[in-house]
């Protein structure tokens, strides 16, 4: 039996060079670049990308097994039904090819005092 994959947009310290890219790396089956719609804000030590119709974000999907999604969950403190998750797990779609999966997402309500990310992309991060 195959294992359940999962297409996941990472935009932050999950890419490929980050400092936390080792907690995805394991469970890492496909790599591609990515854009998505959104914009994405300065939170301090990472990013957080806030979905909305203006503005791109730059990154990758990562394909990785359930055990990589779980691992990607609990960096993320994400929990499915909780009420106190930083970031929330939504669904998106990229701004060019046919992929689409899953998306860590930051409330914009949270956002609205943190510095914006003109570039849309966390390796090229200059804020205003």
């Amino acid at each position: 039996m195959r294992p359940l994959l999962h297409r996941v947009f990472v935009y932050g310290t999950l890419l490929v060079g980050e400092e936390n890219h080792h907690v995805a790396a394991p469970y890492i089956r496909d790599i591609q670049p990515g854009k998505v719609k959104g914009r994405l804000y300065h939170v301090g030590a990472y990013p957080a990308l806030v979905m909305e119709e203006e503005g791109e974000v730059i990154g990758e999907w990562l394909t990785v097994t359930e055990e990589g999604l779980q691992a990607m969950d609990e960096l993320e403190g994400y929990e499915e039904g909780g009420q106190n998750n930083e970031y929330e797990r939504a669904w998106i779609k990229d701004l060019e090819q046919p992929l689409e999966g899953y998306v860590y997402v930051y409330p914009k309500s949270k956002a609205a005092h943190l510095p914006l990310i003109p570039s849309g992309s966390w390796r090229h991060r200059h804020i205003d």
